[in-house]
């Protein structure tokens, strides 16, 4: 990847800002953003001393302004736009009939809308590239989770979103990739919204039994330089995505199984 810019929204931390330190270790230019500035200015120094630039830039995803001006930035330090990972996201952990419609809006803000505007900015220098569109997606983009009704639904959206553009720019050489990593050790079930709102400030999952942000980095810039179109991650998320295409009710009643086991659940 030397020489390509690639930027990274929600690099702050987990699968983001490890995919912005692998893409610099390949070569690669970045361009970054998130909602904490200290995190980001940390995110920068690392990059740097790898030897690459660093753009970073204090973005909320949910404001299409924000996200115009961060393609806009890119734009004017680069001059160019090879790669955009999607990858900015909030969680929910609650039961739908209690759930706060306003947690709902809030997720399908930041992974939907977020995706769509940094998305429409960003087309016409990806066009120009013929470069990578990504969206860091989920199993549960292909499978209902329970108490994740908000979070399933921003990532359903999100597939059709860019299986659409992947068709209309089937002969333009752009490149659309989605991809689904199973469960991932980061701080998204520690900043999953509750049915009020709140961030939960817990994991309901052992951590240390998931697959690593870094582990993912790479499997995701793999797919990238060999311009798969999806990237399913994990044993357990490959047979969910497998199975539900044949063994739908047995895949629904195994979830339940899995979900019945977390702590606290709702």
């Amino acid at each position: 990847m030397k020489n390509l810019v690639l930027a990274i929204t929600g690099a702050t931390s987990g699968i983001g800002r490890a995919i912005a330190i692998e893409g610099a270790r390949r070569g690669a230019r970045i361009a970054a953003c998130g909602r904490n500035a200290a995190q980001l200015e940390s995110l920068r120094l690392e990059v740097e001393a790898l030897g690459q630039p660093c753009l970073c830039l204090t973005v909320d995803v949910s404001q299409e302004s924000e996200c115009r001006q961060f393609i806009q930035a890119i734009e004017a330090q680069y001059g160019r736009l090879d790669v955009l990972i999607n990858n900015a996201g909030i969680s929910m952990r609650a039961l739908f009939h209690e759930l706060d419609l306003k947690v709902l809006k809030q997720v399908m803000d930041v992974n939907f809308w977020g995706t769509v505007f940094c998305s429409r900015y960003a087309m016409p220098l990806l066009l120009k590239s013929q470069g990578s569109l990504v969206g860091i997606s989920s199993v549960a983009g292909f499978q209902g989770l329970p108490g994740r009704t908000g979070y399933c639904a921003s990532k359903f959206a999100m597939h059709g979103l860019l299986e659409s553009i992947r068709l209309e720019n089937h002969d333009s050489g752009l490149h659309v990739l989605i991809c689904c990593p199973g469960f991932t050790a980061s701080n998204i079930r520690n900043t999953a919204l509750n049915a009020q709102g709140n961030a939960q400030g817990e994991s309901p999952r052992d951590e240390q039994k998931m697959m690593t942000a870094a582990q993912v980095a790479v499997f995701t810039l793999n797919a990238v330089q060999q311009r798969k179109p999806k990237l399913v991650l994990t044993t357990q998320g490959k047979l969910t995505h497998l199975l539900g295409k044949f063994l739908p009710a047995f895949v629904n009643n195994q979830v339940i199984k899995v979900f019945q086991r977390e702590n606290q659940r709702p």
